[in-house]
């Protein structure tokens, strides 16, 4: 088993490899042909709620059983996998201007959707990536927020979903301004319907 090999078979199913921990935890995420694969699973077909945790218990634990890993997820808890630490420890996502994680290639777009827990070490390339927000000036995201609702002194979820709500709101259900406003999030070619997927699941959870 080579880690080229678990990279080939993760983007197979959509999703990326987005960080290492200690050369044994494999952070995944939605790559770019996520949002296709997942319009023809059973978990975004059947109406039930939270398709995309579904979604990902079945593919990330399939991948578990292929590679003779241990499937981790940020959801389910408590208690809960320590993603946001695993997240800064794989040297390829930091604290941004807004508090949130931005990542080298995916921006404040990135997205945790499960890891592959290795009982041995793996030998895995090194990316050598820096910290976005070095070479940002302009540091659009400390100002996208039409209600500065996401900024530098926190988050106020609940002036969020006031706005989300409202019919200006519309804008940011196709993905929230702030995390579309970062350079870096770009490449990520973000579909809007997979955007409004999860901020109704964000509205829906309050």
């Amino acid at each position: 088993m080579t880690f080229a090999a678990i990279e080939r078979a993760v983007q197979a199913q959509g999703l990326d490899v987005i960080g290492v921990v200690d050369d044994q935890i494999v952070l995944l995420g939605p790559g770019k042909g996520f949002w296709q694969l997942f319009q023809s699973a059973p978990e975004y077909q059947d109406g039930q709620n939270d398709p995309v945790d579904r979604w990902s218990r079945r593919v990330i634990g399939d991948l578990a059983g292929q590679f003779d890993a241990a499937p981790e997820f940020p959801f389910g808890g408590p208690p809960y996998a320590p993603f946001l630490d695993w997240a800064l420890k794989t040297g390829r996502a930091w604290q941004s201007p807004v508090g949130m994680l931005v990542h080298d290639q995916m921006g404040l777009m990135v997205s945790y959707r499960g890891a592959l827990r290795f009982e041995n070490a793996l030998d895995v390339p090194r990316t050598g990536a820096e910290k976005p927000c070095q070479s940002c000036s302009a540091k659009p995201c400390l100002t996208s927020c039409p209600v500065n609702a996401l900024n530098a002194e926190g988050y106020d979820t609940d002036a969020c979903a006031a706005y989300l709500r409202s019919d200006e709101g519309a804008v940011c259900m196709n993905g929230c301004l702030v995390r579309r406003a970062c350079p870096y999030s770009g490449g990520v070619h973000r579909d809007p319907a997979q955007s409004r997927l999860h901020m109704r699941s964000f509205l829906e959870g309050r």
